[in-house]
């Protein structure tokens, strides 16, 4: 089978070397008579949003450049139990096993799959307790009276029909309003009704 590896370190300057990660799961690797198809380094935060090699490496998978992907450990991957989620339900999505070496983890096997399911389950459960503190805290600012929503734009209708008269677009007007064109659309519809 062939393998991708994935390693991650925060900062190559204090110390930590990608190498360590990568020695192991090439070990690992020549133990299970793996093919290894490509290697994949990230050097920065895992909180990052985008990280170039590990983008590449979801490319690839869509490109099915290999069967399995390996990381030393959970953490050096994933940022969060969600977003670790998403990548396996890709990965499952398009065939491709994943190990975490550390954790021993394997979806190929009975006992992968059901971390894999177990992950899920804590996941939609923090998605459910999210969305439910989102509802209170509106509800309490409701109670308290609390305006919601984004505060409205003070314009005048009379200064819009104006610079409209004058020929400028409404992208035009917006710019010089400072307001979105949302917002001029809005208040043009009201003063026509």
């Amino acid at each position: 089978m062939r393998i991708a590896l994935y390693a991650r370190v925060s900062t190559a300057d204090k110390g930590q070397d990608p190498e360590l990660q990568l020695r192991e799961l090439r070990e690992y690797c020549q133990r299970r008579g793996f093919i290894i198809a490509g290697e994949y380094v990230d050097t920065m935060t895992g909180t990052k949003d985008s990280r170039p090699e590990l983008n590449r490496l979801m490319a690839d998978a869509h490109k099915r450049r290999f069967d399995v992907v390996a990381v030393w450990k959970f953490d050096r991957f994933a940022r969060s139990v969600s977003h670790l989620l998403r990548a396996l339900e890709n990965f499952q999505s398009l065939g491709i096993e994943f190990i975490s070496f550390t954790e021993a983890i394997d979806t190929s096997t009975p006992m992968g799959k059901m971390v894999f399911t177990v992950l899920g389950a804590v996941a939609e459960l923090e998605r459910s307790l999210i969305v439910e503190r989102v509802r209170a805290g509106l509800r309490n600012a409701k109670a308290k009276g609390r305006t919601l929503g984004r505060p409205k734009a003070d314009v005048d209708t009379a200064e819009i029909a104006r610079l409209r008269a004058q020929g400028l677009s409404v992208a035009a007007v917006a710019e010089q309003l400072g307001v979105s064109v949302g917002t001029i659309c809005g208040r043009s519809k009201a003063s026509v009704n």
